[in-house]
């Protein structure tokens, strides 16, 4: 019998977002002075997701998706 996959990697692909909702949610452990060690496995998000969204978020200070 096979259960629902709960790997990040495994349910989205390389190629979606995240919703506003999860990357909103990275921020606020990070704000929450968490680390992104501890943010990916309490999220499980890869940690150079989480890494990229804190990133961008210090840089731009929004974690929208840049839409052209």
């Amino acid at each position: 019998m096979q259960t629902a996959s709960t790997n990040i990697c495994e349910r989205m692909g390389r190629s979606q977002e995240l919703s506003e909702f999860n990357r909103g949610t990275v921020i606020g452990c990070h704000l929450c002075n968490k680390s992104i060690h501890d943010i990916s496995w309490l999220l499980n998000f890869p940690q150079s997701t989480v890494s990229g969204i804190i990133t961008k978020w210090k840089q731009l200070g929004t974690t929208a998706t840049q839409t052209l």
